[in-house]
């Protein structure tokens, strides 16, 4: 039997990079209604497996929808509660935005998945990828321009585990550690972390 599911639940690991960036989101809109069940890797969840046979994490229930992948998640989201707004309106602009989220997932977080998971080769692959990133991004507040949204979300969760990693980055991206530092004050960030996360960067 399904669980009873009376408002919005999130089954979130306690420390991977897709659930981290779906509690930003979450963090950042506030919600008074969530139920969050954080897992650890041995931990099991009965009702989850009822919700989601794969057990995949994070996955999203909002009454009957069931949804479990990151992106979706976070657009869901931002279109459920659009406030504040994560994503653009103007279709140009959500379109742009999608086409830089792909790059990321590709540039940033594949080789970032592929460290966290103790491929250490990848470092220096990160490393590059985000001296990119850095220059791309130029001397715009944030990713695209002078608004907070989903790209900076996204890449704030990578930002904040490099020196657990291993990974520094070099004086060509002063600029990026900089957005960094911005992004790591935002109050929705200290409140998405979990204890295991907080004691990620030294």
């Amino acid at each position: 039997m399904p669980p009873q599911l009376n408002s919005l639940t999130l089954y979130s690991g306690n420390d991977d990079l897709q659930s981290h960036r779906v509690r930003l989101v979450l963090a950042e809109k506030n919600l008074d209604e969530l139920t969050l069940v954080v897992l650890r890797p041995a931990d099991t969840s009965e009702d989850l497996l009822v919700l989601n046979p794969a057990h995949e994490l994070p996955t999203l229930a909002d009454r009957r929808l069931i949804l479990s992948e990151a992106r979706v998640i976070m657009e869901y989201l931002d279109e459920r509660f659009p406030y504040p707004n994560l994503m653009p309106t103007d279709p140009v602009a959500r379109a742009t935005l999608r086409m830089a989220m792909h790059r990321l997932e590709q540039d940033v977080f594949g080789p970032a998945t592929a460290l966290a998971a103790g491929e250490k080769r990848q470092a220096r692959v990160l490393r590059d990828n985000l001296v990119a990133t850095a220059a791309a991004m130029g001397k715009r507040k944030f990713m695209l321009g002078d608004s907070y949204g989903l790209l900076d979300l996204s890449l704030t969760v990578v930002l904040w585990r490099l020196s657990n990693w291993g990974v520094k980055l070099p004086p060509s991206a002063a600029s990026l550690q900089a957005y960094a530092e911005r992004l790591f004050a935002r109050p929705a960030f200290a409140a998405s972390l979990t204890p295991e996360e907080a004691v990620l960067r030294s």
